[in-house]
C-alpha cells in the first residue's frame, strides 16, 4: 500500500494519484482551495461582497438564507457566524430517523438562543428504510446517499417555497478535504437505479436530488450554495468550546455521529466491509491545513480502532432492529463481493463527458460555490 508522502491518504482510494514527488492530487486539489479562498484581507473581500448580495437579495423577504443544521459543529458554528453577520436564517433540520438525543437537543439549544426558525422535515420512514436496505443489499460503500441526496433536494425545495436564493453549506475542506469519488459517489438516478432493483416500497414521496432537479434549481431558480466556512479560520477544537460555553452544546463523538446510522456506517461498515477508513481523509485535510501532525495522523489510524468494539456492538444490534434484519441476513451483506456504483446506471459518464460546459455554466449561475467536478457527485453533506 502506498501511502501520501505529505498527508495520509493512500491506495485504498483505487483512483488515486501521486506525483513525482510521491505527493496526492487531494494536496495539490487543497492548495488550489487555499489561493482561491485564502484567509486574509483578499478573502475577507469576497466574503463581504458574497454576504452583500446574500442581504440584497433577501431584501423585503423573511429570510436572507437557509442552514442546513444536525446538531454538529460545523452547523451550529454556521448558525453562530450567521448572526454574527446579522442573517435572518431559516434552519432545516432534516430527519432521517437516526438523530441521536444529543443531535436534537443541541438544535433546538442554538436555535432558540439565536432566535432563528426551525423547520424540520421528517422523511417517510418506510421509504427510506426501504431505501437503505437496498443501498447495503447493492454492496457498494454509498449507503449514505439517500440521506445526502435527500438533505440537499430538501434544501432546495424548501428555498425555492420561501424564495430564497442562498443555502449556507457547512463543508470545511481545511477540516475534511474531498470524499473520494470511489468510497462515496451519488445522484438521483443511481438511486433509482439501486432501489428498483432491491427495493420493495415504491418511493412517492422520497425527495431524490436528480439532474433535472440540480438544473431547475441552480439554472433556472438560480439559487447558490455558499460554503461559509471557507472563508473563515476553522479550528474545531476552539469552535467546539466556544459553542459549548455559548449554546450548551454537547459534543457527540465524532464528524457525522450525530447520526446513529452514519456513525455506526463510517466505523463499521465501510471499513471491515470495503477497507475504506474516513479517518484517512478528514485527517489529511487538517495535515494540510496545519491542524495535525503526519505522523500524529499516522499513529492515530494505527493506535485507534474507527470505532470501540464496545459501540460497534451496540449500534450493530441497534442497526440490525431498526432495518429489520436478523443476523443471519446482515452477515450475508457484510460478506457479499464489494461493488461500485459503476455496475449500476448512474449518471457519472454524462457528467464526465459535458463536465467542461457544465463547469462553465456552474460559474455563471453560481460564482460562490467551488466545483471540483460537480455538485451532483461531490455532494458533501450539508449537516442538514
Amino acid at each position: 500500500m502506498q501511502t501520501c508522502t505529505k498527508c495520509v491518504m493512500d491506495t485504498t482510494d483505487s483512483l488515486i494519484r501521486f506525483d513525482d514527488h510521491g505527493v496526492c492530487q487531494y494536496c495539490t486539489m487543497q492548495e488550489q482551495l487555499e489561493k482561491e479562498y485564502p484567509l486574509n484581507e483578499e478573502g475577507k473581500t469576497k466574503f463581504a461582497v458574497i454576504l452583500e448580495d446574500i442581504k440584497r437579495k433577501g431584501k423585503g423577504k423573511k429570510y436572507d438564507c437557509i442552514i442546513g443544521v444536525s446538531g454538529g459543529t460545523d452547523s451550529t458554528y454556521q448558525l453562530h457566524l450567521a448572526h454574527k453577520y446579522g442573517l435572518r436564517v431559516l434552519a432545516v433540520h432534516f430527519d432521517n430517523g437516526w438523530n441521536s438525543d444529543i443531535a436534537v437537543t443541541n438544535i433546538k439549544k442554538t436555535t432558540d438562543k439565536l432566535g432563528f426558525d426551525l423547520i424540520t422535515y421528517v422523511v417517510n420512514w418506510e421509504e427510506f428504510k426501504d431505501l437503505q436496505v437496498a443501498f447495503l443489499k447493492a454492496s457498494t460503500p454509498d449507503s449514505e446517499i439517500p440521506t445526502d441526496l435527500a438533505i440537499q433536494r430538501t434544501l432546495y425545495k424548501i428555498a425555492d417555497e420561501e424564495g430564497i436564493k442562498y443555502i449556507m453549506n457547512g463543508h470545511s475542506f481545511r477540516t475534511e478535504g474531498k470524499v473520494p469519488i470511489m468510497w462515496s459517489y451519488g445522484d438521483g438516478k443511481y438511486l433509482k437505479a439501486v432501489h428498483k432493483k432491491f427495493g420493495k416500497t415504491p418511493l412517492k414521496t422520497f425527495p431524490n436530488y436528480t439532474l433535472a432537479s440540480l438544473i431547475y434549481y441552480t439554472y433556472i431558480k438560480k439559487i447558490q450554495q455558499v460554503r461559509i466556512l471557507y472563508y473563515h479560520e476553522y479550528d474545531k477544537p476552539t469552535i467546539k468550546k466556544m459553542i459549548t460555553k455559548e449554546y450548551g452544546w454537547e459534543d457527540y463523538g465524532g464528524h457525522h455521529y450525530e447520526s446513529i446510522y452514519t456513525r455506526f456506517y463510517q466505523g463499521y461498515i465501510l471499513p471491515k466491509k470495503f477497507g475504506f477508513d474516513k479517518r484517512k481523509r478528514e485527517y489529511s485535510a487538517l495535515i494540510r491545513s496545519g491542524q495535525m501532525k503526519r505522523q500524529e495522523a499516522l499513529d492515530k489510524l494505527k493506535r485507534e480502532p474507527p470505532m470501540p468494539p464496545a459501540q460497534a456492538a451496540q449500534d450493530r444490534e441497534y442497526v440490525i432492529k431498526k432495518l429489520g434484519f436478523t443476523e443471519e441476513e446482515f452477515d450475508a451483506i457484510m460478506n457479499a463481493s464489494p461493488k461500485t456504483f459503476l455496475d449500476y446506471p448512474n449518471y457519472y459518464n454524462i457528467i464526465r463527458k459535458f463536465r467542461r460546459p457544465i463547469r462553465f455554466l456552474y460559474r455563471m449561475v453560481s460564482p460562490t460555490t467551488p466545483l471540483l467536478l460537480t455538485e451532483m457527485n461531490t455532494h458533501e453533506r450539508s449537516n442538514a
